[in-house]
């Protein structure tokens, strides 16, 4: 009963989600200013930073479930934790890959080892290791709880990343949303992107609690096989 409620609010987020990018999409082509120095490639905006915001959240919920995880050793909280990091990987993928089409007309190069850049990429490659590890544990709750470590070590890299534009020299420009003093984007800019994050989040949300009810379902699935060939060999 739980797990359908789960899978439908899941569903619900998707379709929701999918609607609000659907309408970003017409925003995006007339409806929001061209920005005047860089022109129309700056629209790549409205879909790399809501996937870096979304690939974040999704770590931090991983690092967060991992926590529980080796706190409880509850297997809800490592399914969670699955469920999260395999989002991330995708939400980082667009991230990654939008951002250096961005980069090639600002820049003229997809790219170049900036800090923001490549704290970004081991961001990434910290999480595939992720998976990486527990598949190669011989003992799956080892390999679980060796996996929970390296996502909570490489959840510090987030606000690293945040923070490399002011700390280092930085080829990416400085905050225009979070700052201090308020926004300093556009206001239809701002409607804009407030609307894609909306949009990526909810996709996100709704596809991590589908992933996470088909996560717990196969595991239940896995007990009682566990259990039906223990009594069998009994």
């Amino acid at each position: 009963m739980e797990s359908t409620r789960v899978r439908t609010a899941g569903l619900l987020l998707v379709w929701a989600g999918i609607a609000a990018i659907l309408l970003v999409h017409w925003m995006v082509a007339f409806w929001v200013p061209t920005e005047a120095a860089q022109g129309v490639v700056q629209r790549i905006f409205y879909v790399h930073v809501p996937a870096a915001w979304t690939t974040f959240l999704a770590f931090g919920i991983v690092a967060l479930a991992s926590a529980a995880y080796l706190w409880l050793e509850d297997e809800r909280a490592d399914a969670a934790a699955v469920a999260a990091a395999e989002g991330g990987l995708i939400y980082g993928a667009i991230m990654l890959i939008s951002g250096p089409l961005w980069g090639r007309i600002a820049w003229g190069t997809y790219w170049t080892w900036e800090p923001r850049l490549t704290l970004t990429l081991l961001l990434w490659f910290t999480y595939l290791g992720y998976f990486l590890v527990r598949g190669s544990v011989a003992d799956p709750r080892r390999g679980k709880r060796f996996a929970a470590v390296i996502a909570i070590v490489g959840s510090l890299n987030i606000p690293l990343i945040h923070v490399s534009v002011s700390w280092f020299r930085s080829l990416h420009p400085g905050p225009v949303v979070i700052k201090p003093e308020g926004p300093t984007l556009h206001p239809d800019m701002l409607t804009t992107l407030l609307v894609s994050l909306a949009g990526f989040t909810m996709v996100f949300l709704g596809l991590f609690a589908l992933r996470y009810s088909i996560e717990l379902a196969a595991r239940r699935q896995a007990r009682v096989e566990d259990a039906a060939l223990a009594g069998g060999i009994a």
